[in-house]
């Protein structure tokens, strides 16, 4: 990924919240630009998960500023002031985001294929031919054509999530969002939603992904972010990150996996 003479897609300025007393992130300054792969490597609690429920606002930031493909996420700006966006509104910005979860979230009546198209059709008003047709696409893309007809109870972990990635493409977003995607799965699983994910990044597609999975940062990533107690303490290349960290907090952090 080459980042010179390119426009962020994503733009976080000084981004705080809290949640009553707990300040959660103090202050988050971040670009990611488009085709860049970023991973945000931290301890639990340092604020990883909730910056990037920030990003698509499932959770409102009480300062600041999050700006994804040139729109203020959850905002506009009217006479110089920020106002709060209509909940309609804002599912517009969310078309151009995807995001996967730890828990799969599959709707357990429903064929994995089913689970893809609920969207494009249910809320996008896709037709239901051609979003049937992109969907069996994309469970070519992620290993689990033959899967199409399946419910979510005859399918294992890895195969839930590796159709709820294909569910979060099917809106064809700009930006997806990993929260520790691969933290609910048996060990013997992981690799599997990790090879899509290579897969994703090998396409170029702009991801954030939060995760504990070094070998994936390493690989995958073409920065790696090291949060801790709501800052951004490090941030470079997985090089530089994870095979030179400078920060004490992330040498700690590092010294449990390495």
């Amino acid at each position: 990924m080459n980042a010179v003479n390119k426009q962020p897609l994503v733009s976080a300025r000084n981004v705080h919240k809290s949640f009553e007393t707990l300040d959660v992130l103090k202050g988050i300054d971040l670009d990611v630009f488009p085709g860049e792969v970023v991973v945000v490597l931290g301890p639990s609690g340092s604020g990883k998960s909730t910056f990037l429920r920030c990003i698509n606002h499932l959770e409102a930031i009480n300062r600041g500023s999050i700006m994804v493909d040139g729109d203020q996420i959850g905002y506009r700006l009217r006479n110089n002031r920020l106002e709060k966006l209509s909940s309609n509104a804002i599912a517009v910005q969310r078309r151009k985001i995807g995001m996967v979860f730890q828990q799969f979230n599959l709707y357990p009546h429903m064929t994995a294929l089913e689970n893809i198209i609920e969207a494009p059709v249910g809320v996008h008003g896709e037709s239901k031919a051609s979003a049937k047709a992109y969907a069996r696409e994309l469970l070519k893309r992620v290993g689990l054509e033959e899967k199409a007809d399946s419910y979510p109870r005859q399918l294992s972990g890895g195969q839930q999530q590796r159709v709820a990635i294909a569910r979060a493409l099917a809106i064809k977003p700009k930006l997806m969002l990993f929260d520790e995607p691969t933290s609910a799965l048996d060990p013997e699983l992981v690799g599997e939603v990790l090879a899509t994910m290579r897969d994703l990044a090998e396409q170029g597609l702009t991801m954030i992904v939060v995760t504990h999975e070094i070998g994936f940062a390493r690989e995958a990533a073409d920065r790696v972010v090291f949060m801790d107690g709501g800052h951004i303490v490090e941030m470079g290349t997985p090089d530089e990150v994870i095979g030179n960290p400078q920060h004490p907090r992330t040498q700690s952090f590092l010294s449990r996996f390495l």
